[in-house]
């Protein structure tokens, strides 16, 4: 198991309906999706990509999408052990609608996962066998259902003196099911009839910069400079005992 995920969706209704007749992004609707997720942020195009392929991007690139009735945005910046903590102008920039994150990482085994319906947090997980459940609000979806009773538990291997999994599933297990429930695709594993191809779902590419980098760089060097005439300050004792800035020279 390899797969990482950092996608957060804006959503309507069903994702999976949507992306299955999701066609080409919207390129307007795109940009001010990334207004709203990243404000103050410019965006430089980059090549396109399709979501099978970008679900975690390299940490200097973001994907994202604006099609009808959802929005999706995968970026490294949207993993949170607690997604709980999710910041406000993420869930403002939803307007009501409903938002999913997932994340995960199959180096540390760790998942994350929570929805918002009109604003309101209804289920988050997050959790990885040597952080354990750092976060377990709301009821458990029915897709999870197995895993928790026990039916989904990691076998152990008797010969290697193996301690039993610190967990009763697997993490990344769950997260492909969370996946296919929550977005209706996978990443790894048998695909079924009706879930979505996410090598065909094209996604735009972007480069997030500071909107005026002159302008930062002309406040590093003012800071610099600031800095530098500290440095060459002199101090001189006077005649009546009080301490003052000698002039330069």
């Amino acid at each position: 198991m390899g797969a990482k995920t950092a996608l957060l969706a804006y959503a309507d209704g069903d994702v999976a309906s949507a992306l299955r007749k999701a066609g080409e992004p919207a390129a307007e609707g795109t940009a001010a999706l990334l207004a709203r997720v990243f404000p103050g942020r410019a965006a430089e195009p980059t090549p396109a990509d399709v979501l099978g392929d970008s679900t975690y991007p390299p940490e200097h690139l973001t994907y994202a999408a604006s099609f009808p009735g959802v929005d999706l945005v995968c970026d490294r910046r949207l993993m949170f052990d607690r997604p709980s903590e999710l910041p406000a102008h993420l869930l403002e920039a939803a307007a009501g609608r409903r938002v999913i994150l997932h994340a995960m990482h199959s180096v540390s085994d760790w998942l994350a996962f929570a929805v918002w319906e009109s604003g309101r947090l209804v289920r988050s997980l997050s959790l990885s066998p040597d952080g354990g459940i750092a976060e377990n609000i709301g009821a458990p979806f029915p897709f999870e259902a197995p895993y928790w009773a026990g039916d989904r538990s990691v076998a152990s291997e008797p010969e290697w003196d193996e301690e039993p999994y610190p967990l009763p599933f697997h993490p990344l297990e769950l997260g492909d099911e969370a996946l296919r429930a929550l977005f209706g695709f996978l990443l790894e594993g048998r695909p079924s009839p009706g879930d979505v191809d996410p090598q065909e779902v094209p996604l735009l590419g972007f480069h997030l910069t500071e909107p005026d980098p002159s302008r930062r760089g002309r406040e590093r060097a003012a800071l610099e400079e600031a800095a530098r005439r500290m440095q060459r300050r002199t101090l001189r004792l006077g005649p009546d005992g009080e301490w003052s800035e000698a002039a330069d020279g």
